[in-house]
């Protein structure tokens, strides 16, 4: 079993995924801390930790705990929340989460978020909506959870 890490931006479905891997109901719940999840061994991070460089150093160090970092970006927010090369930070593999796929209005939506994801660094790229459980298997069988 992969052990995860998961970066993002604020609101872009970090929690949801980790609910929806661990089979929990969806609720909404705002991190305020780093949460790990030893069940599924998954990690969360704070929406905060990506948007403010000066915290940074906080997502580096905790990534030293997981196997793979996984990067994040909702289709539905068009900021560009990852640097080019943001991923170099990171000595662990880096893969791309897209979410809320079911929000998109077009299939751009889903090709700019997955470009912005391998812009960061991410190696392979998965598509996913974790209210409509889409691309949950895939992902899961990926990180080795089911």
């Amino acid at each position: 079993m992969k052990k995860p890490i998961f970066i993002g931006a604020i609101g872009c479905g970090k929690t949801t995924l980790c609910q929806r891997l661990q089979g929990k109901a969806i609720t909404y719940n705002k991190t305020q801390v780093i949460q790990y999840y030893q069940n599924k061994n998954l990690i969360d991070t704070p929406g905060e930790f990506m948007e403010h460089r000066n915290l940074y150093s906080a997502l580096m160090t905790t990534s030293v705990d997981s196997d793979v970092v996984i990067f994040l970006q909702s289709v539905v927010d068009k900021r560009q929340s990852f640097a080019p090369g943001f991923g170099s930070m990171f000595t662990k593999e880096k893969i791309g989460v897209v979410t809320k796929i079911d929000l998109s209005d077009t299939p751009e939506d889903i090709d700019w978020a997955a470009q912005q994801l391998k812009s960061a660094g991410a190696e392979k790229i998965f598509k996913v909506s974790a209210k409509n459980n889409i691309g949950i298997e895939e992902l899961s069988q990926y990180l080795e959870i089911i």
